[in-house]
């Protein structure tokens, strides 16, 4: 009895002790969180900011008195996405909105600068139904009197803030107004939402607007509508609950569909062409769903808005031009130039003259003071005929065909702007034919033959096709000019001088010594110049004393590999002037790779680009032995050519053959560089043979060198091109600066190759005439292209003229053509209208 007596006391001992020791580590605990709870209140001083203070709201900014309280808008967001869409957002659009915005996330949620409110016990779950009432709650109790409109927005909406002031400020918000993209759900949902017949309820993700006086009606009953969710699409419930206690429906309406646009394309949303007529004329666009895509519309919206401006500016010119017309101000008049006194100096014309850009837009605004100064036009059918152009059949390119796109979309809006006023719509179908000229001072000429369909859909209605001619003139504007004290161009020079003698002078001893990294410049990286040859010894030696000059004694850090075919007692001088050039320089690489098999230039580029000669970081330019070179040619290669991003692919000057000229000289002089005219030669826009690209990608894996199946003569350049554009189009799985994707995927992806192709002609370039010999034995393609390019390089197209009316034979014969043809037309006519006449 005494034992379970003391058993006893010691349990119950035992337990005072474990609860005397368990109030003291929680009060321990509960302590050390309330520390750090103010630890992090006082690293956070912005979490204790009044809703007025979170969005920049002061006291005196009501309704009456600020144009920037018209509507507010409040962005649903989470935290994991505050620093990717909801940054971009605020960057963007939302600076720019005529009032105040602020992003809605999960409770905690805090940016230091952006306008963040973390809605009390709401977390990040999806369907965020809460997070959305809540977020028209809090609106309610801070903001109700502040604003006349309520925007519920998502993160990857964008919106374009004067758009939708100029929508919202035709609209009377003292009116219950519930507007939005309406909708019932798609077939699947169907007969799901609980929806009655007559309902609807906005899409959420192109952004829903209340006015005040719905928001007023609304709000109260929000804990109501919480309570009672019968789906879990937090749009649909917020129509049900402003249909039950604001007694309005989302607005009935057609174009609300594109006013608020909603793209279904998901993820692949305006990743694409923006120049659309879906973006130009909505407020807002839904879905963005990468950050990067938020900037990349931003910037075309801006885009849009800068040439708005520039045709105001145009208009006010043609303004002040009429009026003082009227008022009879003589042009010379300094009060008509801006931001010049009558007392400066006026006989120079101001670059914002209005004599020049006030003038109306018309097609006689140049006057030709001679038959020399007429402009020549151009006409656009299926292709573009230039007489500006050697080849006067061209195809319509990339440019021109944009900007006949930009001109006849542009104009068919103007002509639909009263389109429902009138009750008829006029559509483009087809561009018949066009004229084109440039104005170098005025502008662009434009009489466009259109195709359209006339549509009338009240009263009698009707469709017909009609022909209308368009007159255009896309009129420059001013000349912005910006003066500098200092001569630029003379610094430039002098500092480019110093920092090549000092590299030059470092890496000369350099290569003699060993010295700290720190003291080296940063190095240019090397060119290796790959040249193919077989036989040509003449022009070997020419190019050989070329690279010499240029590239040895110019210091511009090169090597030279040359891939050489032919057999041993075949190449015994070309050797021996390969053995000359490195023996006089000796620290210069001169390397060479020799076949004996037949030529093939596929073999011998992707043999070079293999060879361990090159390294990994070097640039392999690909050059022909008839090519001549400057060191600004090595500078356009480094300056374009770009490790895992561009390929550097120049248009070269061709000369055509000098003989055919009466030139009686071969074409080219060590001392005289080559004349570049469009006598002389031309830009060889179809050729790819010349090309700058790093080993590092020559080797990818989708590239993966030159074919070497090819043998003779061209293609494999052909070949090569389609190689690069295939990588070029390949596309990344990833958007950089979002929080959508992990870190280690962006990381992955980063190292893809997206190569582009940059062109352009490079006068310093030039590839010295020979005659060309095509080989019957070619495959036909090959043969085709040969006899292309010895036909383009026989003379300029007036020496073609020239020629070939210089001699009778030619005259007679094509006379004798001409007329044989107009006859067969005239039988043919004849045979057509005797069956006529029978009948």
């Amino acid at each position: 009895m005494l034992n379970h007596t003391m058993t006893k006391r010691k349990t119950l001992t035992i337990a005072f002790f474990g609860i005397a020791l368990g109030l003291c580590i929680g009060t321990m605990l509960k302590n050390y969180r309330a520390l750090e709870i103010v630890k992090r209140c006082s690293h956070r001083p912005t979490n204790l900011k009044t809703p007025e203070e979170i969005i920049g709201l002061r006291d005196e900014d009501t309704i009456q008195n600020s144009q920037r309280n018209l509507v507010f808008v409040g962005v649903m967001t989470a935290k994991s996405f505050l620093e990717g869409r909801a940054r971009a957002v605020y960057d963007t659009w939302g600076k720019e909105v005529p009032g105040r915005i602020a992003f809605f996330s999960s409770e905690g949620s805090y940016s230091e600068d952006l306008p963040v409110v973390g809605l009390k016990n709401v977390d990040d779950r999806y369907p965020p139904q809460k997070k959305s009432f809540m977020m028209l709650y809090y609106m309610y109790e801070h903001y109700i009197d502040r604003f006349e409109w309520f925007i519920r927005a998502d993160d990857d909406v964008y919106m374009e803030p004067d758009k939708l002031e100029r929508f919202l400020r035709s609209i009377d918000s003292s009116k219950p107004q519930f507007i939005g993209q309406a909708g019932k759900g798609n077939s699947e949902e169907f007969g799901l939402l609980s929806l009655e017949f007559d309902e609807n309820f906005c899409m959420g993700g192109p952004g829903v607007i209340l006015s005040s006086e719905t928001l007023r009606r609304v709000a109260p009953h929000i804990p109501n509508c919480i309570k009672n969710l019968y789906s879990t699409h937090e749009d649909v419930e917020v129509g049900r609950c402003v249909q039950k206690f604001a007694g309005i429906p989302c607005t009935w309406n057609y174009e609300m569909q594109y006013i608020l646009r909603h793209n279904s394309s998901g993820r692949n949303a305006y990743t694409g062409k923006l120049k659309r007529k879906e973006i130009h004329n909505a407020i807002t666009l839904h879905p963005i769903k990468q950050a990067p895509l938020m900037y990349r519309l931003h910037s075309y919206v801006q885009g849009l808005k800068a040439e708005e401006m520039r045709q105001e500016s145009l208009l006010l010119h043609r303004d002040i031009k009429r009026m003082a017309t009227y008022l009879e101000v003589p042009d010379e008049s300094t009060y008509m130039v801006p931001s010049v006194s009558p007392e400066s100096d006026t006989s120079k014309r101001h670059f914002q003259d209005h004599n020049i850009l006030g003038i109306s837009p018309e097609l006689n605004k140049f006057v030709p003071g001679s038959t020399e100064d007429l402009l020549d036009w151009s006409f656009i059918a299926r292709s573009l005929y230039s007489l500006s152009s050697a080849n006067p059949k061209q195809k319509i390119d990339s440019a021109m065909r944009e900007g006949l796109e930009d001109v006849i979309t542009e104009v068919m809006e103007n002509i639909n702007n009263y389109s429902r006023q009138r009750g008829r719509v006029i559509e483009f179908r087809e561009l018949l034919y066009g004229y084109h000229r440039l104005d170098a001072l005025h502008g662009q000429d434009l009489i466009l033959d259109l195709l359209l369909i006339y549509k009338k859909y009240r009263g009698k209605k009707m469709t017909v096709p009609v022909r209308r001619h368009l007159y255009v003139q896309r009129a420059f504007t001013g000349i912005f000019v910006k003066e500098v004290d200092e001569d630029f161009y003379n610094v430039t020079l002098h500092q480019s001088l110093l920092g090549s003698l000092l590299q030059n002078g470092m890496a000369r001893l350099s290569s003699h010594f060993t010295m700290p990294s720190g003291l080296l410049p940063p190095t240019e990286d090397k060119i290796v110049f790959v040249l193919p040859i077989a036989g040509r010894l003449g022009t070997f030696e020419r190019f050989l004393r070329t690279y010499e000059r240029v590239c040895i004694r110019g210091e511009q850090h090169c090597d030279l590999l040359v891939v050489i075919f032919g057999s041993p007692e075949e190449l015994g001088e070309h050797m021996q002037l390969m053995h000359d050039l490195h023996a006089r320089h000796v620290y210069q690489q001169v390397n060479w790779i020799q076949r004996s098999a037949p030529f093939s230039r596929g073999v011998a580029l992707d043999v070079a680009a293999r060879s361990s000669y090159i390294r990994q970081e070097d640039i392999i330019l690909f050059i022909d032995v008839d090519m001549v070179f400057e060191v600004e040619t090595l500078q356009r290669v480094r300056m374009h050519t770009q490790k895992g991003k561009q390929v550097y692919l120049p248009i070269v000057f061709s000369q055509y053959d000098p003989q055919r000229r009466g030139s009686g000289s071969e074409g080219y002089e060590d001392s005289r560089p080559p004349r570049i005219d469009d006598e002389n030669g031309y830009f060889r826009q179809f050729g790819f043979g010349i090309c700058a690209i790093y080993k590092s990608d020559i080797l990818d894996e989708e590239i993966n060198g030159f074919d070497k199946d090819i043998t003779g003569w061209g293609l494999e350049d052909v070949k090569f091109l389609d190689k690069i554009v295939r990588v070029g189009t390949r596309q990344r799985g990833f958007l950089a600066n979002t929080a959508e994707l992990s870190s280690d995927y962006n990381e992955a992806a980063e190292q893809w190759r997206r190569l582009s192709v940059f062109r352009a002609p490079d006068p310093t370039l030039v590839h010295i005439y020979h005659d060309i010999s095509c080989d019957t034995q070619l495959e036909a393609p090959q043969y085709n292209m040969c006899l292309g390019t010895k036909a383009n390089s026989l003379g300029s197209t007036r020496l073609m003229e020239q020629l070939f009316h210089s001699s009778p034979d030619n005259v007679q014969f094509a006379a004798e053509f001409n007329r044989q043809k107009q006859q067969q037309q005239q039988q043919q006519q004849q045979q057509q209208q005797q069956p006529q006449q029978a009948r």
